[in-house]
């Protein structure tokens, strides 16, 4: 498949039509649940808003969806207004019908974070993996925290 989207706007509704097909399509149960994995940054923005409005319209829901974040900045609480913690909930999961125990985001106050990493991978592992990915790139190529010429074998 190849096409060219020209604007942020385009980007973002043609992502969120395309998020809410296959979620629909999947047809989550509470026994059966869709596993998102989301990112932040701007480009993502637009899409966050255009699935509040389908979820606001009774087109989609999220109460039967887990989310896995790609990243999260080592040291910072929660409730920082530069963590992805704060990120999301500021711009996504205030505004859904998710549950909260359905909102997984790496802890960057982790005592450990290797055990922090190992835990996230498992509860991947235990959900059967992840039904759909959304990955953004930045400017420079880094997808995440993984910069160019990262490992392709990294790992959490």
């Amino acid at each position: 498949m190849r096409f060219v989207i020209t604007d942020n706007k385009r980007v973002g509704d043609w992502a969120a039509i395309y998020v809410a097909n296959k979620i629909r399509e999947f047809n989550p149960t509470a026994e059966k649940k869709f596993v998102l994995g989301l990112p932040t940054g701007s480009t993502p923005l637009q899409m966050y808003k255009r699935l509040i409005e389908f979820n606001k319209a009774g087109i989609i829901s999220f109460k039967n969806v887990v989310t896995f974040n790609m990243d999260e900045y080592l040291g910072l609480e929660a409730t920082h207004d530069q963590s992805y913690h704060y990120y999301m909930y500021n711009n996504f999961f205030n505004h859904i019908d998710i549950e909260k125990e359905n909102i997984n985001i790496l802890n960057g106050k982790a005592e450990n974070y290797e055990e922090e990493c190992k835990r996230y991978e498992e509860k991947i592992l235990e959900l059967g993996g992840i039904d759909l990915f959304l990955g953004g790139v930045g400017v420079d190529g880094h997808i995440a925290f993984n910069e160019p010429g990262s490992s392709f074998k990294s790992r959490t």
